[in-house]
């Protein structure tokens, strides 16, 4: 089996992953309200002054959200290409989906509450 691994292959990944994330913003309106409420709680967090331990469970719970859109988003792409036409089965798929990233928003939404409400109580 051949190697293919080089620096500019890596380049080329990184840039077409910016790509991906690009599209994901520029096509996707509820990847807007990820960003927004990314940047709340960023700063809420930074003007709380959470602790280190804190900070690495609201990452996961930001990054959660935002694979399981970028994830939703490209599977409803390929549902697109796949079947145009409308099909019963792709809107089952495509609500599946979407409803995984409700799941990991409103985990993470928890996740918050739980985190900011410990930390307000401890001020």
């Amino acid at each position: 089996m051949e190697n293919n691994f080089s620096f500019n292959g890596r380049i080329r990944s990184i840039k077409y992953a910016l790509e991906g994330i690009s599209i994901l913003l520029k096509t996707q309106y509820n990847a807007w309200i990820h960003l927004a409420v990314t940047v709340i709680v960023i700063l809420t967090g930074i003007i709380l002054n959470i602790s280190a331990l804190h900070w690495v469970i609201i990452i996961v719970a930001i990054v959660s959200v935002w694979v399981a859109e970028a994830l939703n988003t490209a599977f409803e792409l390929l549902c697109d290409v796949t079947h145009p036409a409308f099909h019963p089965v792709v809107k089952k798929a495509k609500d599946v989906a979407a409803g995984a990233v409700l799941i990991s928003a409103l985990g993470s939404i928890i996740i918050g509450l739980i985190i900011f409400s410990i930390i307000s109580t401890e001020a």
